[in-house]
């Protein structure tokens, strides 16, 4: 049975019981869980199921019968040796979280969140979001047999609404950006005493993301990568896996984690975190009117983005942005050399990848991982416009043959 200790303050570090509560009381700082782990080893894990509920010692759920669980994680860590000989690195994976059951990696925090959701015998649940949260969040909510209300701005990927639809959702497009949105489920959720699994529910929906450390640092055999390449919107990912590393380092499962380099990746129009961190502040000032192609990672003011620089700091990170062209060219590069094919998000991780290569910010030897979160046939609209259209032909066979070489 997993022991959930308290709710502990980020900032203060104030304790609370672990109840349906998320901010401190003493200084509105975001609320952590800490655990009193039972005795676990690398054995523990072995021979369960390939979902991230293998790790259910480390998460918040007090009894399996409360999980609801739609299959996801245990994704594949693809060693990446094409992609890696055209980028000149010799130890290069790809997290492959876009195979997911709703096809990104949202699907690890919406099925704790949910599951947390049960367990607190809330009626109804919901999220805010930028389109992928949308889906994982219905898609548990159908599993669960919850109402699911999901507020998100109207200019999100028509695949992504479709999605959340077809699970049921009953969706509120705001006329306007995320953060109007998130503010909208943050009153209604509280008021109404809906789950908004990434405001109210947020202290337990992030200890979902952190089985993205766990998972991997199992597929390497429990070895510490040397590098880590994270697309971030509200940082709440980033900050989730230096967790979850920390975590498996204080069980005696990894050793020492100091020595890992964060990267954050953010697209350039929305890259609050990449500004304040090259300007060596630690004041991340929001973006109004996000503008790029990669809509998922489209949140202005990000609500972890002050601690995403303190994890850099903490794990000699860099922080970088791509342009639309370079995410574009980097998921039709992951998508020819490994067969991967990634919405913007992960072309945002690949770019900022090809970056650190070049400006020789990662060795050529160095263990790297990168992180693709979220499925391409997500957000087709926009890779659609840089791809040759292709040519409708008659059912000649002598022409057609003639065109293949």
């Amino acid at each position: 049975m997993t022991t959930v200790k308290s709710l502990k303050c980020r900032e203060c570090k104030k304790e609370y019981a672990p109840t349906f509560k998320y901010i401190c009381d003493e200084c509105f700082g975001p609320l952590d869980v800490h655990y009193d782990f039972p005795s676990v080893n690398k054995n523990t894990f072995a021979n369960r199921e390939h979902t991230y509920w293998r790790y259910f010692e480390l998460l918040p759920i007090a009894e399996k019968s409360n999980i609801v669980s739609i299959g996801a994680g245990m994704t594949p860590l693809i060693k990446a040796e094409k992609l890696g000989e055209a980028l000149g690195l010799n130890n290069l994976y790809i997290k492959n979280d876009s195979v997911n059951p709703t096809f990104s990696f949202k699907d690890r925090p919406a099925g704790i969140a949910v599951s947390k959701a049960k367990e607190f015998g809330l009626s109804a649940v919901g999220c805010a979001s930028t389109g992928n949260l949308a889906a994982a969040t219905a898609a548990h909510a159908a599993k669960g047999g919850f109402p699911c209300y999901v507020f998100a701005p109207s200019d999100i990927e028509h695949a992504k609404i479709t999605q959340a639809l077809a699970y049921g959702a009953n969706f509120i497009a705001v006329d306007g950006t995320y953060d109007d949105a998130n503010r909208i489920a943050a009153q209604i959720g509280d008021s109404k005493g809906i789950g908004i699994v990434n405001i109210n529910m947020r202290s337990y929906y992030v200890e979902g993301s952190k089985t993205l450390a766990f998972e991997v640092a199992e597929q390497l055999n429990w070895q510490v990568p040397d590098n880590l390449v994270v697309p971030v919107g509200s940082g709440a990912m980033l900050n989730a896996i230096c967790k979850g590393f920390e975590e498996l380092e204080s069980l005696s499962l990894l050793g020492k984690v100091s020595n890992m380099h964060m990267i954050a990746a953010q697209p350039r129009g929305c890259a609050p975190i990449v500004d304040a961190f090259k300007k060596n502040t630690s004041d991340v000032i929001p973006v109004e009117n996000p503008d790029t192609i990669a809509k998922s990672l489209a949140i202005g003011d990000p609500g972890d983005g002050r601690y995403v620089l303190k994890r850099l700091k903490q794990y000699n990170g860099y922080a970088e942005e791509s342009s639309n062209r370079e995410i574009l060219e980097a998921i039709l590069l992951l998508a020819r050399t490994e067969g991967i094919f990634t919405e913007p998000a992960g072309g945002v991780a690949v770019a900022v990848l090809k970056k650190m290569v070049e400006e020789r910010k990662i060795d050529k030897n160095d263990s790297t991982v990168c992180y693709v979160t979220g499925n391409g046939l997500k957000a087709t609209e926009v890779l659609m416009e840089i791809l040759s259209k292709p040519e409708t032909m008659q059912a000649d066979i002598a022409k057609i043959s003639a065109m293949v070489r």
